[in-house]
C-alpha cells in the first residue's frame, strides 16, 4: 500500500482535531469541507481567545500575560496556542503565510520536544511511477553547519521510519566520497560521520545502483536525502514538481512537541488535504518530531 493511502488510513483512525488559522484562503476552506467529508480529521477554526491558550502562553511558554494576549490576536499564534492549550491536535498553516512566519508561532506557542534545538522540516515526494521519499530540509534552514545537518538527518530518518517503514539516508553534496573538497563538502562530511549515514555523496549516486557500485558508495537505494543548504533542496523539490510531476506533500515540520504542517503557499487543494493527512498520520503513529 502506498505510503498516502496508508496516512489516510491512519487518519481516519485517529481523528485529530486540526486547527486551520487561514480558512478564509478558498483553498483551504475547500480542502477543509473534504478532509471533514471523508472523515481524515475534524477541522477547527479559530476560536475566540481562551484562558487555556494564555496559560498555554505565560505559564507554558514563560511569556508575560500582557504580550501573551496581544500575541493571541494574530492567526498563527492563537492556532498555536490552541495546540499547546489541548484545543486542537495539530496545526496546519502556511497556506498564506510565509514559513518564516509558521515556524516562529509554532517555537513559540508550542516549543521544541526535549533535545531539540533546530526545527527543521520535510516534504514527501511521491514521483509518477510510485517512487516514495523524504526529501530534507527544503523549506526551514538556510545554511546548516555539520551539528545542524546531522540533526536534520536524524529527525528525517525519524520521519522516514514512521511513514516508509524502511528508510537509507543519504546526506547530498556535489562531491562522492573524498573526491571534492571545499567548505560545504567538509560541513557534509562531519555530519556523516557524526550521525553514520552514507555521505558525503552526490544524487545519480545515491539513486542510482550502477554509479553507486562504480563509485563504491552504498547500493544507490536511498529514500531519505539531506540537501546541504536551502539553496539546494528548495530548487530540486521544485525542478522535481514542475519536470516530473512529483506530488510534494510539505512542509512538514519537525522538532516540536506537537505535529505542524507548513503548506506551501503554493499548495492545491489536494495538496491540503494530502500534507494534513500525513501530518495526522504522524501523530497517529507516535512519531517524535526530534
Amino acid at each position: 500500500m502506498a505510503v498516502l493511502e496508508q496516512a489516510i488510513e491512519a487518519a481516519r483512525a485517529r481523528g485529530a482535531r486540526v486547527v486551520f488559522p487561514e480558512m478564509e484562503d478558498a483553498r483551504v476552506t475547500e480542502a477543509c469541507a473534504r478532509l471533514s467529508a471523508e472523515g481524515l480529521c475534524t477541522p477547527v477554526p479559530l476560536g475566540d481567545v481562551s484562558e487555556a491558550q494564555i496559560a498555554a502562553l505565560v505559564e507554558g511558554r514563560g511569556v508575560k500575560e500582557g504580550v501573551a494576549r496581544r500575541m493571541l490576536a494574530r492567526p498563527l499564534y492563537r492556532a498555536a496556542a490552541m495546540v499547546a492549550a489541548g484545543e486542537a491536535d495539530c496545526m496546519v498553516a502556511g497556506a498564506d503565510s510565509p514559513t518564516k512566519r509558521v515556524i516562529e508561532a509554532a517555537s513559540i506557542g508550542i516549543g521544541l520536544a526535549d533535545g531539540v534545538t533546530v526545527p527543521s522540516s520535510f516534504f514527501l515526494m511521491v514521483f509518477p511511477g510510485g517512487r516514495e521519499m523524504i526529501w530534507a530540509d527544503c523549506a526551514v534552514n538556510v545554511a546548516p553547519d555539520a551539528a545542524a545537518l546531522a540533526s536534520i538527518a536524524r529527525a528525517s530518518e525519524a520521519s522516514a521510519k514512521a511513514l516508509l517503514r524502511s528508510t537509507k539516508v543519504a546526506l547530498l553534496s556535489f562531491s562522492t566520497g573524498k573526491s571534492g573538497a571545499g567548505d560545504s563538502v567538509d560541513v557534509v562530511r562531519a555530519a556523516a560521520e557524526a550521525t553514520g549515514f552514507l555521505g558525503p555523496i552526490q544524487a545519480d549516486a545515491a539513486l542510482n545502483a550502477r554509479i553507486a557500485g562504480k563509485k563504491g558508495m552504498g547500493d544507490g537505494n536511498a529514500n531519505v536525502l539531506v540537501f546541504p543548504s536551502l539553496d539546494a533542496g528548495n530548487i530540486a523539490y521544485k525542478l522535481a514538481q514542475e519536470l516530473a510531476g512529483a506530488q510534494a506533500l510539505g512542509p512538514i515540520l519537525q522538532g516540536f512537541r506537537r505535529p505542524v504542517c507548513d503548506l506551501s503557499r503554493g499548495a492545491t487543494v489536494e495538496d491540503i488535504v494530502a500534507a494534513t493527512a500525513v501530518t495526522v498520520a504522524l501523530s497517529q503513529v507516535g512519531q517524535i518530531f526530534s
